[in-house]
This record gives structure tokens, C-alpha cells and sequence, in this order.
């Protein structure tokens, strides 16, 4: 059994959805401790001015270790508007973007109180867009070294490529103005390859 390890992600990158697609049994980790700047709470999209990264603003914690289970979600700002906006903005001229917004409009109107709960609520959506049927297992504690499972917690991260994943090019809405930007949120795939966008992950 292939059994796949990642952390929770917020409209995770493509690179994130090929190792599930790849995979035959996926474990979110649930009890790692949080660390900021991570895909943990932010994703990346293309913009008419490049590459643009929205992030979720979380509570405050006193504490230096705070499991990830245990973040709260910060809506003392409209980040659900400028969210949302940006998006809409980024996808609105895309082949699919109509056909797949209303399933994530959730995000942006109802008020998630945890972070993992609102990952956990996308990515299950997402693997039903994709025609992915890995089922979701939750860690019920942390999991250290392993060797029945194959890691990626710490390998899928902003400004690193991932290990073992090499990007298919595929049509991007400002393909005009950039060039291809490779591993961005899994909205970037989606609003612009629609059904054909599990093709991509292999």
C-alpha cells in the first residue's frame, strides 16, 4: 500500500495534487505544529501582474508550538473579499472558471472557525472536480520517521521546487504577457484545463 504524507493546504499547488493522484492511500497530517509562510494558509495564483500570493490571516498563539488542528482563522480583515476578488480577477477570462467557482464560494461567504477544517473542506471538493477518489485519512497523532509512508510534509513548500515532480505546460490565461508559470494553486489547472486537468498530474 502506497501510503502518501502531507500537510493541510489552502487551494493546494498542482505538485501537491500530483503525489495524491500518484498515490493509493493519502494522510493529512493533523497534529504537525504550525509554521508560518507555508501553502499551510496561502496559494499561489497568476495575475494580470504576474504571480500574486493570497494568504488567510490566522489568530495570534502565545505559544511557539501550536498544532496545526488548533489554528483559528483571523476575520478581523475582509481577506474573504480581496480573496475572492483577486481570484475572480485572475480566472474570470479562463475556459472553466464559471463551471467551477460556485463549488468555492463557501470559502468566501460562510466564516470556517479552523484552518484544517476549511483545507480539509476544499481538498475534498477538489479531488471530486478531479475525478481523484483517494480517500482522506486524518493523522491521529504525529507521525515521525516512517517507512510505510512517503513523506512530503516538509517537501511541498513556497519558493522550493518539489522533489520527483516535473510540470506538463498547459494554456494560461496571460500566457501573453508571462511565461509559463510552473506549480501554481491547483485553481490555476483547473479554471483553465476543466475536465481534462487530471491528465496534468501524471
Amino acid at each position: 500500500m502506497n501510503n502518501l504524507l502531507l500537510s493541510t493546504a489552502y487551494f493546494p499547488p498542482i505538485s501537491y495534487f500530483s503525489k495524491i493522484a500518484n498515490s493509493n492511500n493519502l494522510f493529512v497530517e493533523t497534529h504537525d505544529n504550525y509554521v508560518k509562510q507555508t501553502y499551510r494558509n496561502r496559494c499561489n495564483i497568476l495575475s494580470a501582474n504576474g504571480k500574486l500570493s493570497i494568504s488567510i490571516p490566522v489568530t495570534k498563539n502565545n505559544s511557539l508550538k501550536t498544532p496545526t488542528k488548533d489554528i483559528i482563522i483571523d476575520y478581523d480583515t475582509n481577506w474573504q473579499k480581496n480573496h475572492y476578488r483577486s481570484i475572480m480577477s485572475a480566472y474570470k477570462s479562463s475556459p472553466f472558471y464559471e463551471f467551477y467557482i460556485d463549488d468555492f464560494l463557501f470559502v468566501f461567504e460562510n466564516k470556517t472557525k479552523y484552518l484544517l477544517d476549511l483545507n480539509n473542506n476544499i481538498l475534498s471538493i477538489l479531488l471530486g472536480n478531479l475525478d481523484i477518489e483517494s480517500k482522506i485519512n486524518f493523522t491521529e497523532e504525529y507521525i515521525k520517521i516512517d517507512p510505510t509512508f512517503i513523506d512530503f510534509r516538509n517537501n511541498i513548500i513556497p519558493k522550493k521546487e518539489t522533489p520527483e515532480f516535473t510540470q506538463r505546460e498547459y494554456w494560461q490565461v496571460f500566457i501573453d504577457k508571462f511565461p509559463f508559470q510552473k506549480d501554481l494553486s491547483i485553481l490555476d489547472l483547473l479554471f483553465n484545463k476543466g475536465p481534462e486537468a487530471n491528465l496534468f498530474l501524471v
